[in-house]
């Protein structure tokens, strides 16, 4: 692995509460999975920083090295990754992501949280 695109990613986790890394962006997800993946962060109204993969090839190849996942979207709190799509829709609607989100001390929208 590239070790500039590592210490790139391994700044984005550690500087950002929550950290999206992406096919597109927040406001336009280029799949399906990673709009999902917005979706619901949206829902918990979790303010979180969005890396698209698609425009750096480096940085697509080098989230999966980094974390040995091999699937994108990827989601990290406070520096942990979670996992892809599929684990973030299994934790929302379980409350475990809310429950992860809440006792790391990542800020939520009060509008969102009460619903």
């Amino acid at each position: 692995m590239d070790p500039i695109v590592a210490e790139r990613i391994r700044a984005d986790v550690n500087t950002n509460d929550v950290v999206l890394y992406m096919k597109g962006t927040p406001v336009f997800p280029q799949c399906g999975f990673s709009a999902q993946a917005v979706q619901i962060l949206g829902m918990l109204g979790v303010k979180f920083k969005g890396v698209d993969v698609l425009t750096d090839p480096g940085v697509r190849q080098g989230i999966k090295d980094f974390s040995n996942w091999p699937t994108i979207p990827q989601l990290y709190i406070k520096g942990e990754f979670v996992g892809g799509s599929d684990i973030m829709r299994e934790m929302f609607q379980s409350g475990e992501l809310l429950q992860m989100l809440t006792n790391k001390g990542v800020a939520l929208n009060a509008d969102q949280k009460a619903s």
